[in-house]
């Protein structure tokens, strides 16, 4: 099977902090890799090197000529656009695409990821709106927008990354991220995704990676890496989080 992200020898630094320190890893198109670690293992530093966002010291990091969709944590949607517009800004802004063309793709994303309806909605009105003086959160369906928003971005890549996609939601829309996600998978799109979420992983993932320290400790499908690791650090990890 083709290799779609071929990373080799990486090592990352943020002044005297190593983040990265000689990271190998292949990902094979069409497939779910899911990397397991905890804080500061460096989960999210590989993740930018792979997309650009951070220049690697040493190593290299090969993309197969392919666009690349960004999930950030937090989704980051404009509150003063309505999810349309939170599609169609940045293939207009920064792309250049034809508007109507870019307003045509985001439909059938939306269409995609079960939004169709909301497309004039803004952000705040996508659960009903919060109580009034309540604290800033993701409301429901954020998470939908902020993925459709990616693949319209890059154009409907056929790499996704996910950085946490669901550390910022109420536990009861986890669900609804990973539904996505999952139907995704079905879809064929490659995906690396970064998550807590050990269920998910060991339904969904072709790979899992497990990462500490800055390294890749231990790789392979989920039946041996989640049920049978062959590490002491990987086995210590789990204890704690199954």
């Amino acid at each position: 099977m083709t290799v779609m992200v071929d990373i080799r020898s990486v090592h990352k630094r943020f002044g005297e902090l190593e983040v990265l320190k000689g990271i190998d890893l292949q990902v094979r198109a069409g497939e779910v890799t899911v990397v397991l670690g905890p804080s500061g293992s460096g989960k999210s530093t590989l993740l930018r090197t792979i997309n650009h966002l951070e220049k690697v010291d040493q190593g290299a990091v090969s993309v197969d000529g392919t666009r690349i969709g960004f999930v950030f944590q937090n989704f980051r949607l404009f509150p003063h656009l309505t999810v349309l517009e939170n599609l169609v800004e940045a293939p207009v802004a920064v792309l250049k695409r034809p508007r109507a063309e870019a307003v045509a793709s985001a439909r059938r994303l939306l269409e995609r990821v079960g939004l169709a309806d909301r497309a004039d909605a803004y952000p705040r009105q996508l659960s009903g709106g919060q109580q009034l003086g309540a604290p800033p959160r993701p409301l429901r369906h954020w998470g939908r927008v902020a993925i459709a928003r990616a693949l319209a971005l890059a154009l409907e890549p056929k790499l996704l990354l996910f950085d946490e996609p669901t550390s910022a939601l109420d536990p009861e829309l986890v669900g609804e991220v990973l539904d996505v996600i999952r139907d995704l998978a079905r879809q064929g799109t490659t995906m690396i995704v970064v998550t807590h979420e050990i269920g998910f992983a060991r339904e969904v993932a072709d790979t899992v990676v497990f990462m500490a320290d800055g390294r890749v400790v231990e790789t392979g499908p989920p039946a041996e890496v989640l049920d049978a690791p062959r590490e002491e650090r990987t086995r210590a990890f789990l204890s704690k989080v199954l």
